[in-house]
């Protein structure tokens, strides 16, 4: 995934999501799939949904990828660090899911609070909007 050229659009009611979701997991962490699409070189993520048979614990979050349905709109995951650093770790780098991968660490105020990666976990610019879709008129 390019990671200049690229762009990486976030809508404000993901960020506020997975701000909300990680409040409500601390002090365990949390995961969700970010939901969107792909256009050229652009990402769009919309939706967060919660995956199926997920665990929540001190130090981890996890789900059972294989248990998934097919569903080409999941472009990454969302998990919170309870420990307040915005750094991967290499578990994080090693169950990498997708496209992207926002971390969100204590204290879940805000954006500030929130940094997008690709796989190999070098931090990605990205651009929070409304709720206006990519090819909406």
């Amino acid at each position: 995934m390019p990671t200049g050229d690229g762009q990486i659009i976030i809508k404000r009611s993901v960020i506020e999501s997975v701000l909300s979701y990680a409040k409500a997991c601390h002090p365990r962490e949390g995961i969700l799939l970010l939901r969107g699409k792909t256009k050229k070189d652009a990402i769009e993520v919309y939706k967060v949904v919660i995956p199926p048979l997920s665990v929540r614990g001190g130090s981890f979050s996890s789900f059972p990828a294989h248990m998934l349905p097919l569903d080409l709109s999941i472009v990454g995951t969302a998990h919170t660090h309870p420990s307040g650093t915005l750094e991967p770790s290499v578990e994080d780098l090693n169950n990498f899911y997708g496209r992207i991968m926002i971390i969100a660490a204590f204290p879940y105020i805000s954006e500030s609070n929130i940094i997008v990666i690709d796989r190999r976990g070098i931090a990605l610019n990205y651009k929070v909007v409304g709720e206006k879709r990519i090819g909406d008129a």
